[in-house]
């Protein structure tokens, strides 16, 4: 272990993590805005080409806790080096694709990469001082959700001006680029957890997710009453269940429930839920409404790059708002900041509902909606690190980044189901599909608020470095009302 003068200054760690984590956000949206370029040159069908998203957001929701939780095992640096070298692997094979099959398997290796969140918090954790600790967590999720925004603007520039592929090449090289720099200076984490990891409560993990996704996915093609949508839920429900008697049994849980019952953890991980249903629907469905010929009564008939910059607005305020996190949460609390986050967000949702004839009222929406996803986003993300043991930090904002991928799976699901369900004459979704499915997302963040409101208030105290690393600790104090911040 390198002594402690050794080591690189924390905030040469901080950049070299946020160049990992910014271009795993950017390749995981550089796709949204151009599947449908995509059916032709992958030779598919529109159901088809959907897959290759859903196969990155299935791989995503499977590694993203399993990562976090090798990295308290094995060594965060070890393992973040890992998923980099998978993110560029999977990048390589999906500028090389010319088929289906082969894009879908590269876009599950990139999948591997989910774990760049949680390993970055967690070395954050380690490396910082304790007081900057929550501000810098937060401004790592800033540049997480501002990068989303960012890649779908990015998007339609790099397909029209330099062709597809180069939407994995930049990529691939951001990667390779980063792990160099990974290796050279950022320092192997002290804190680890030296226990064998129980496997099987992995697999029942991956398939209860891998059901649950499948059906909320397809949900819109094959009908919500269909057999195979209700039979997939029901498995995921009873495998779910099974998982959650093997964690409880195993001497080595791959997650250990018992922390995911701290107050500050359930309730940070049901607005992530709830957050990542708006986050993911402003991101499909914005470009798609703009996307829409005038023909269909609304819609602007714009381009990916036209629809893109419709978003930016959203991915600056993200941004913005999120450097602010921390601060507002120093002074008011992280509850106050996450509940007016998700408040704030259902402004932006009303505005996108019923306000859309007119371009500048898109960009007013989007950028509000950036400010109360950046606020809520950050500091959620501090209150997940802040209240569990150092050692479970990688698997419990692992976690709590794979349940923001589910709701927005959930969400844009739901949103698909009520447009496909009002289809006009030409052909094109009826405006007041729209209407109704942003009308659902607001109401979705509107829950978020509430689920905000129980996150338990932080104490202005200081909490002893060892009890830092006690469970039992951390659970009382979180019952109590302490974030452990």
């Amino acid at each position: 272990m390198s002594s402690v003068s050794s080591r690189p200054h924390y905030q040469v760690t901080f950049v070299i993590l946020a160049a990992g984590v910014a271009a795993y956000t950017i390749l995981q949206s550089l796709v949204i805005p151009v599947l449908t370029g995509l059916e032709g040159v992958l030779r598919t069908s529109q159901g088809g080409v959907t897959w290759v998203l859903t196969a990155n957001l299935l791989s995503a929701s499977i590694f993203t806790p399993i990562m976090g939780r090798l990295g308290d095992v094995r060594g965060k640096k070890r393992v973040f080096m890992v998923t980099l070298a998978a993110l560029a692997a999977g990048s390589l094979l999906a500028a090389l694709a010319g088929n289906l099959w082969v894009m879908i398997i590269a876009r599950v290796i990139q999948g591997i990469g989910g774990g760049v969140i949680p390993l970055s918090f967690g070395i954050v954790r380690d490396e910082f001082p304790r007081e900057r600790i929550a501000g810098a967590i937060g401004t790592m999720a800033a540049i997480a959700a501002a990068a989303g925004g960012l890649g779908i603007f990015l998007a339609g520039p790099i397909a029209e001006g330099l062709g597809y592929h180069w939407l994995f090449w930049i990529p691939m090289i951001m990667m390779v680029a980063t792990a160099v720099v990974v290796f050279m200076f950022v320092p192997e984490s002290p804190n680890r957890t030296f226990t064998r990891i129980n496997w099987l409560p992995g697999v029942f993990l991956s398939a209860w997710l891998v059901a649950l996704l499948v059906a909320f996915t397809e949900a819109p093609d094959w009908g919500w009453a269909s057999g195979k949508v209700i039979g997939l839920i029901i498995a995921a429900v009873a495998v779910a269940g099974v998982w959650i008697v093997a964690e409880n049994r195993a001497a080595n849980p791959l997650i250990d429930l018992r922390m995911m019952r701290l107050r500050a953890v359930w309730t940070s991980n049901l607005v992530a839920l709830l957050i990542g249903g708006g986050m993911y629907g402003m991101w499909a469905f914005v470009p798609e409404f703009v996307q829409t010929p005038r023909i269909g009564g609304y819609g602007f008939g714009a381009s990916v790059t036209e629809s893109g910059v419709i978003l930016l607005p959203s991915a600056v305020t993200m941004f913005l708002l999120g450097l602010l996190a921390g601060r507002l949460s120093a002074r008011l609390g992280g509850r106050l900041v996450v509940a007016t986050g998700c408040l704030i967000g259902v402004g932006g949702m009303l505005i996108l509902a019923f306000a859309h004839g007119k371009q500048w009222e898109l960009y007013l929406a989007t950028a509000v909606l950036g400010m109360g996803f950046g606020l809520a986003y950050s500091a959620m993300s501090a209150l997940i690190v802040g209240a569990v043991p150092a050692e479970q930090t990688g698997v419990a904002s692992g976690m709590n980044a794979n349940i923001r991928t589910i709701g927005g799976s959930i969400g844009t699901a739901l949103v698909a189901s009520i447009i496909t369900g009002h289809i006009g004459r030409a052909g094109l979704p009826e405006g007041s599909g729209y209407t109704a499915g942003f009308t659902v997302l607001a109401g979705g963040m509107v829950l978020a608020t509430l689920a905000g409101l129980l996150i338990p208030a932080a104490r202005r105290i200081v909490t002893p470095p060892a009890a830092r690393h006690e469970p039992e600790h951390a659970e009382l104090a979180a019952e109590a009302g302490d974030t452990l911040t």
